[in-house]
């Protein structure tokens, strides 16, 4: 009999990073892949992204509405009582053998307190890693002590989370999923890709990400102004937007990109890249700059240097091919003009999380320990 593995996802980025998982599960005869989409994926305001999934050939077995019109925290957590609502017809219906979740958003914790709580294993992937500045570090946290299988991306987070109180034989160090695709994926030519987001690579070019900070005292908006500024010390750099996350504060971003992008002649803003045009367009940028995990743990793997801006990423693992600057307009023009200028170095600096081979290492995995663990756990005390 087939064991059910579900995979759940609320965001453009993370189904990209679960795709390669996705498609080891679905075409493994002793799996049956259920797929749960919710979050930003059911929203036109970013892009209503279910439909890609969708159009990549697999079944959205259930969709689950929980974003409300607003980007508050009081919005935010009745946002995740939706979701539990709904998260606890959608489980009853599947009744999968375990919930496949990644990172640390607040849509994730609340499906993984829903299949905790209904006894379904979980297997959490990018557990024990630090991200100061945001609400995301208790929230990652919270999904670890609730799950049964971890996938680290680095060793230094494997030995976190056990030091939470997990079972080292449960946890594993796998490398980033994220650095699957960009081994495997065949990207777009640049004249190809040029075509498609009506653009040139014809001069000095970033990408930029950049995600509201939800643990500063100072308003998203404010800190997005500086990076605004300091922009305008570079008009021969071709800005790329790609839009953030529908964190407190998403919104007034997303309008300032846009306001920003009609008014200049060399940015483009985008909703949604999708994976592919993501990593292809990260073969013809020459920096990466904001302050998204993908600047941390893909973008130094495509041998480009990344800008990382404030506290968001604070804590995580990074590799020498990162500045690190405050959100402070003159450290952020002196970290993109230092980015510049040590792009033809990057290529040969180490990236410390693994080598493109996660995917392959959580099927085998969870084919051993799938129908062997439940959510039913000692705590696993180190030698004091």
């Amino acid at each position: 009999m087939k064991k059910k593995i579900c995979i759940a996802t609320g965001t453009r980025a993370e189904y990209g990073l679960l795709q390669p998982l996705m498609n080891l599960i679905k075409k493994d005869k002793s799996f049956e892949l259920q797929i749960v989409a919710t979050a930003m994926h059911l929203s036109p305001e970013f892009g209503m992204t279910v439909n890609e999934i969708e159009r990549d050939g697999y079944k959205v077995n259930e969709k689950i509405e929980m974003l409300l019109s607003a980007d508050t925290d009081t919005a935010i957590v009745k946002a995740m009582g939706l979701a539990m609502i709904s998260a606890a017809d959608v489980f009853k219906k599947l009744n999968p053998d375990l919930l496949v979740i990644l990172g640390d958003r607040f849509e994730m914790l609340a499906l993984a307190q829903s299949a905790y709580l209904m006894n379904i294993p979980i297997a959490h992937i990018a557990g024990g890693e630090t991200t100061e500045g945001a609400f995301d570090e208790g929230i990652r946290h919270s999904i670890t002590k609730m799950s049964s299988l971890h996938f680290a991306a680095t060793e230094i987070y494997k030995k976190r989370i056990i030091q939470l109180g997990e079972n080292p034989d449960r946890v594993f160090n796998v490398g980033a999923l994220g650095l699957d695709n960009i081994k495997n994926m065949k990207l777009i030519s640049k004249q190809d890709l040029e075509k498609d987001l009506k653009l040139r690579f014809d001069s000095k070019t970033a990408l930029v990400t950049f995600h509201p900070v939800t643990l500063e005292k100072e308003s998203p908006k404010k800190q997005f102004e500086k990076l605004l500024k300091a922009f305008e010390k570079f008009h021969e750099l071709k800005l790329i937007f790609t839009m953030p996350n529908s964190d407190t504060g998403g919104r007034e971003i997303i309008a300032m990109i846009n306001k920003y992008s009609e008014q200049r002649e060399n940015a483009y803003a985008f909703t949604n890249l999708g994976q592919k045009r993501y990593l292809s367009t990260l073969k013809y940028v020459d920096l990466v700059i904001g302050n998204s995990s993908s600047g941390i743990v893909e973008v130094p793997f495509m041998g480009i240097p990344t800008l990382n801006i404030g506290d968001r990423q604070k804590g995580r693992i990074m590799g020498e091919s990162i500045v690190n600057v405050k959100c402070d307009e003159r450290e952020i023009v002196k970290g993109i003009t230092a980015c510049l200028n040590r792009k033809k170095a990057i290529g040969k600096m180490k990236n410390p999380y693994g080598n493109g081979t996660a995917a392959k290492q959580m099927l085998n995995i969870i084919k051993k320990k799938t129908g062997k663990i439940s959510s039913k756990k000692k705590f696993f005390d180190l030698d004091f």
